[in-house]
């Protein structure tokens, strides 16, 4: 679909005359970021009759298809051309001395899904796995969010040229398990997971464990009590929970839960920005579409899904304040997990 745009056009045009990483991120986070002048677009859809909402949202949605693909290109050319200045640059002392073995050890980020997943073995559940690459019907429709659904702009896809996408979330993983096994399921599944998105708190690349269960006896006060026993055994700590209804298009009911701050104990601090909680997960009933969809039938069992970020859980356990500090390979950080 060729689309002639004014907007568009100038982002390709300030793209292809970027020089550096810099202006070109900067070039993403003004067009395509959570307040881009693309996105904002997204926002006013509902505004529109409904024959023109979906016509506008295919023309948005190709045109940040095309600016990243724009700036995908072009910071392959930035990236090649910096790595030919600096090879030109360097030189190699082969008189110097050799360097020592260091003693490794694992990152943070596997010692928590170590963590999280050890908890959840030990109280029956199995650990599941599947594709990063994922097709849209597992990663969105079968998740009960359809084409035009505003979900979608929320989860900030990588889409590929082959049509797929780098699955937004791992609950892919839950539907392949349950389109492939009878109920009862009892499954965690940990991952990489990928969205367009880079600051303090988020990258373009983090780790989720989600939960599932299915059988005939799940219920909404069986999910509150498998995630209270799950914080208090990683936490350590006894600290109190509390769920908030909220909106999951593949849950229903949803819910965020928060727990009191593991820093202060419920007090008060920076970390929790002096409320005295922390939003941990979110959590829910899973939605009878998405049973239905994966050939349960929903008439016999229910089943109750959850799903945490991996790298908040591990801040929130070493302290750690800067989430792009666990991707920035600095031994001086790393050593202090070895052992």
């Amino acid at each position: 679909m060729q689309i002639e745009n004014p907007l568009l056009e100038e982002a390709l045009r300030a793209i292809e005359k970027s020089l550096d990483e810099v202006t070109l991120e900067a070039l993403r986070v003004e067009y395509t970021g959570k307040k881009g002048r693309i996105t904002e677009k997204l926002k006013k859809l509902g505004s529109l009759p409904p024959e023109e909402r979906r016509q506008e949202g295919e023309v948005i949605n190709l045109m940040k298809k095309r600016v990243f693909a724009a700036i995908s290109a072009r910071k392959e050319v930035l990236v090649a051309e910096a790595i030919k200045i600096q090879l030109d640059a360097e030189r190699i002392d082969v008189t110097l001395p050799g360097r020592g073995k260091a003693q490794g050890g694992l990152h943070p980020i596997s010692l928590t899904i170590e963590r999280i997943s050890s908890i959840f073995l030990s109280a029956g559940y199995e650990v599941a796995e599947g594709p990063e690459i994922e097709d849209e019907y597992h990663n969105f429709e079968a998740l009960n969010i359809p084409q035009h659904h505003p979900a979608r702009a929320m989860h900030d896809t990588f889409y590929l040229s082959s049509g797929e996408v780098l699955r937004t979330h791992t609950s892919p993983v839950q539907i392949r398990v349950m389109e492939n096994a009878a109920p009862p399921l009892k499954i965690i599944c940990p991952g990489r997971v990928y969205r367009c998105d880079s600051d303090l708190t988020h990258t373009p690349m983090f780790h989720q464990v989600e939960g599932l269960l299915i059988d005939e006896q799940a219920n909404f006060a069986s999910l509150k009590g498998t995630i209270e026993d799950f914080l208090h055994s990683y936490f350590e700590k006894e600290l109190p929970v509390r769920f908030r209804p909220s909106y999951f298009p593949f849950t229903e009911p949803s819910a965020e839960v928060d727990m009191a701050c593991a820093n202060c104990s419920g007090k008060g601090c920076r970390i929790c920005s002096n409320s005295g909680w922390l939003e941990i997960m979110g959590c829910g009933m899973v939605h009878p579409k998405v049973l239905e969809m994966s050939g349960i039938d929903t008439n016999r069992f229910n089943g109750f899904a959850f799903g945490m970020g991996v790298e908040r859980l591990a801040m929130l356990r070493y302290g750690v304040g800067d989430l792009r500090t666990y991707f920035e390979n600095d031994l001086r950080f790393l050593s202090q997990f070895v052992g």
